[in-house]
């Protein structure tokens, strides 16, 4: 299987409480890269995104593109209604798509538990973000009694066998990332260790390519509690490709340890 290109994404959720503690982070994000490129440590073969909040999208999309930063702007999520419309509330895939995002998080475990989104939810929302052109990290997760009960793969590819077939092969192939983010291990400081995140990347790679063996290629993220003192355990396991951040990624020489360790990490997905 060839390399696949990690991706380190910053979740920010409904984080910073300002504008100006917003702007302050975004510009810390830019001043720690510029000091590693300086120092000649250089993020290589890496993909760096952070998803801020809708209010702050545009503006931290902004700040990075006047700076020339690499680092790209995603949503953390998008209305399940295409185009536009009398939908209170809601951003579509078009708008996100015409203000220049080009990516979304969708399933996020706190969007399936907290506002009760289904599979029917989540195929709607994957073939409108699909539709507009986005490109998507679809989430998938258990819970600790789902864990405890021993039904963690079975839970984790069940979630992606109900929303499989919504979209075609290739924009599967294309346009598609995986973020297994265990729920227990969310915001709760505790993380899987790299034995049985791999295991469970492992069997999420293996369900992919039994739906067809082009997509043993996807890229799958890990996201659960990742610190940079984990970061490296992780990123040297074959089939983590990645991290979805969060709270970590609220202090921008955090995020920038962990982007490095899995930058530093040249394996063969």
């Amino acid at each position: 299987m060839p390399a696949i290109m990690p991706w380190v994404i910053g979740n920010w959720k409904m984080n910073p409480e300002t504008p100006t503690a917003q702007q302050q982070l975004t510009q810390q994000l830019i001043d720690h890269i510029a000091e590693h490129l300086a120092s000649g440590a250089a993020l290589v073969n890496l993909n760096l995104a952070v998803a801020p909040t809708l209010l702050h999208l545009l503006t931290v999309q902004q700040q990075l593109q006047q700076a020339k930063s690499a680092v790209q702007v995603i949503a953390q999520d998008v209305s399940r209604f295409a185009g536009t419309g009398a939908y209170t509330g809601d951003v579509s895939a078009q708008l996100l798509a015409n203000a220049g995002i080009g990516m979304t998080l969708i399933g996020h475990s706190e969007r399936r538990s907290l506002y009760g989104e289904d599979a029917t939810v989540l195929r709607e929302k994957l073939q409108a973000a699909i539709n507009a052109g986005l490109k998507v990290v679809f989430c998938v997760g258990e819970t600790l009694t789902e864990r405890e009960a021993g039904q963690a793969e079975q839970v984790v590819l069940q979630q992606l066998d109900e929303v499989f077939d919504c979209i075609d092969l290739q924009h599967w192939q294309q346009n598609l990332m995986v973020a297994y983010e265990p729920v227990w291990a969310i915001g709760t400081g505790k993380t899987a260790s790299p034995q049985d995140a791999e295991s469970m990347h492992a069997a999420i790679r293996a369900g992919l390519k039994n739906y067809h063996s082009s997509l043993v290629d996807l890229p799958i993220l890990y996201g659960g509690s990742v610190k940079p003192d984990n970061a490296a355990s992780l990123a040297a396991c074959a089939n983590i490709n990645g991290a979805l951040v969060g709270g970590a990624s609220l202090d921008a020489d955090s995020f920038i340890k962990i982007a490095r360790a899995f930058s530093q990490d040249r394996k063969a997905g």
